[in-house]
């Protein structure tokens, strides 16, 4: 991007990964942990996951001081494995973004009903009405000027901080350790058993991963920041907030009400804990953070995908009209063009009540692919520096990362193959307009037929039923 733009530092990138990671599924997650997992097995989820998460975030932090001219993930997977790796880890990064998008903006809908009944159930024609004039109202405000857009982001990630620090205290002061205990492991005996918790913890994993879906968000706006050092110190400076405020916010409420109990609260469970300590009116109060939260996570998601077609485009794996800029420094085109897409996925509300768990998860899943591709990168680096620190960083990383995209979203990893059929053919549009005569490399169509029957094969899967929507 531009350099002329004014450098945005280490809090407001920190309060970008905050407020792009925190959206709806943190007041959703006691009931979403509760379903799965009994605390002993939600203790065991947030170590494993939290060990993995760490590893990227040290993983982006190291290549970010070896390799500061890269700008953002995307051009990770380029730098490490060439120009088709680093399409597939950006479409990949791209698509999750803006499902990302669609998913808080149907939770917005969602929530805006329950504070005001017009809205039925947030899927009536009012709600898409509603939902499409803010949609297009921040593609205009974040049309501005990013780093405007930046600064509202920061005051809107301080204001929904203060009542999910208000939720986690009362958590604190109404904590009984005997409910606690109450079946610690969730089995039969009461007692550990190795298969029922290992079970319990893959369940659980889809939900962990779903909310750290953001902790790179101050790498993918490094063009933006002052220093790559303040890209690395707001990404570990948002891991460490993000998991005090998700550990909390999850493993709390076991203290306060049986796991059954929470398992069966209404959505957004966080405010219904308090309700028979605190009164009815603190579910309202929690609707009303929601909102705030919302509106935080959207503006951030809407940042993000144009950042990410943006960099693609410069570096000649996408076309260069995402890469034109407007007298703000914004990509207008990647912007309309994405904003355009959020739109005609809303419109399915119209037809089917499942379209929030659909992007939510679809979401998650296509950000396994670029975040793979980054520990990746981070052994192919550490091998080639002789730094054995880093090269187990990146092992460790890439182990668990491959791990869970086989327990908790491989068929939605599948889905997201179909997508990337559109994509190549924007690829390779790209790079015959840059002027390459040879679009793929041998390895590279090795790769393409790999796509391609993985597509087939998830519409298979689809059509067959094995992969329900």
């Amino acid at each position: 991007m531009s350099t002329n733009s004014k450098k945005v530092g280490v809090f407001a990138l920190t309060a970008l990964v905050i407020s792009s990671s925190i959206g709806s599924g943190i007041f959703a997650i006691p009931t979403d942990m509760a379903a799965a997992t009994a605390p002993g097995g939600a203790l065991l989820g947030w170590l494993i996951a939290g060990m993995g998460v760490l590893t990227l975030c040290l993983s982006i932090v190291n290549i970010g001081q070896k390799k500061p001219e890269l700008a953002g993930i995307v051009s990770y997977a380029e730098e490490g494995f060439g120009p088709f790796n680093g399409f597939i880890s950006g479409w990949g990064y791209w698509l999750s973004a803006w499902l990302g998008t669609v998913s808080v903006v149907i939770m917005m809908m969602k929530t805006l009903s329950r504070l005001f009944p017009i809205f039925g159930n947030g899927d009536n024609f009012l709600s898409i009405a509603v939902g499409s004039a803010l949609l297009w109202f921040l593609c205009y405000l974040v049309n501005r000027g990013v780093e405007s857009a930046i600064v509202l982001n920061t005051i809107i990630a301080v204001c929904k901080i203060v009542p999910l620090a208000l939720c986690i205290i009362l958590a604190f002061l109404f904590f009984d350790m005997d409910t606690f205990m109450t079946n610690f492991w969730g089995t039969q005996s009461g007692q550990f058993e190795l298969s029922s918790v290992a079970k319990q913890v893959q369940n659980s994993m889809m939900t962990i991963m779903w909310v750290f879906v953001g902790i790179e968000g101050a790498a993918m706006m490094s063009d933006r920041a002052k220093s790559q050092s303040v890209v690395g110190k707001s990404t570990v400076l948002g891991l460490i907030s993000l998991a005090i405020i998700y550990v909390s916010a999850s493993i709390l409420p076991y203290g306060i009400l049986t796991q059954e109990q929470i398992a069966n609260l209404p959505s957004p469970a966080l405010g219904y804990v308090f309700t028979q300590d605190v009164g009815s009116w603190f579910p309202i109060f929690v609707n009303i953070a929601l909102v705030i939260s919302l509106f935080g996570s959207w503006l951030s998601w809407m940042m993000l995908p144009v950042e990410t077609t943006a960099i693609m485009a410069q570096r000649h794996l996408l076309s260069p009209k995402f890469a034109e800029l407007n007298d703000k420094d914004v990509p207008t085109f990647s912007l309309v063009f994405m904003t355009a897409l959020i739109q005609v996925f809303m419109l399915t509300l119209l037809v089917t009540d499942q379209a929030y768990q659909f992007a939510y998860t679809l979401c998650t899943a296509s950000m396994f692919i670029s975040w793979l591709y980054v520990v990746l990168y981070q052994v192919k680096l550490a091998y080639q520096t002789k730094e054995m620190g880093q090269l187990w960083i990146g092992l460790a990383g890439s182990a668990f990362f491959i791990w869970v995209i086989w327990v908790s979203g491989f068929d939605y990893v599948l889905l997201c193959l179909i997508a990337y059929l559109a994509g190549i053919a924007f690829y390779y549009q790209a790079r015959k307009q840059a002027g390459f005569k040879t679009v793929f490399s041998q390895k590279e169509w090795l790769l393409v037929a790999v796509l391609v029957l993985g597509a087939i094969w998830a519409l298979a899967r689809l059509f067959g039923g094995q992969i329900t929507i």
